[in-house]
């Protein structure tokens, strides 16, 4: 192989990543089943794809603000109810719901039957922050409030105390 044949090589696109039901990373927070199906190692650290399951009668983080990501929300089945400050919207199967840094959100699936969705992180600095918890979790302390406000911050994030 010449020189310039490595070099191009090199610089050849990053792999395709494909990610087959039942792969992935999973982290599982109480009633809460996450599977992170792209955690920004393949796409530059832009974009982070999970995809979670919510148990019946799951509520959600506090409501809460990202200072410099966006969050997306793809309802595959079921229903989750959103509040975005102090209004609630019903967010169905085939709904999006886009939150874009600074807005004050939270959501809960508060049905009979299991929600699951679809969730985007743009960047990707937010997966961190299910593992952060996770971690509590698995080492047997209590998730505080406290333990979670913390964990947020280290992520551009914060609660909406203003809406607590």
């Amino acid at each position: 192989m010449t020189e310039e044949a490595k070099h191009r090589k090199s610089q050849a696109a990053p792999a395709v990543s494909v990610v087959g039901p039942g792969d992935g990373e999973t982290i599982v927070l109480g009633p809460t089943r996450m599977r992170v199906l792209e955690d920004g190692s393949h796409t530059g650290h832009r974009l982070a794809i999970a995809e979670s399951v919510l148990a019946p009668h799951t509520q959600g983080p506090p409501q809460h603000r990202h200072a410099q990501h966006d969050e997306g929300f793809y309802i595959l089945s079921g229903t989750v109810r959103f509040t975005v400050g102090d209004q609630e919207y019903d967010a169905t199967t085939g709904t999006l719901v886009m939150v874009p840094p600074g807005t004050p959100h939270t959501f809960a699936n508060q049905t009979d039957q299991p929600a699951v969705m679809l969730s985007t992180f743009t960047p990707d600095m937010y997966v961190q922050y299910f593992r952060d918890l996770q971690d509590v979790l698995t080492d047997g302390r209590p998730l505080t409030p406290q333990a979670n406000s913390d964990a947020m911050h280290r992520y551009a994030t914060e609660p909406a105390v203003d809406f607590t």
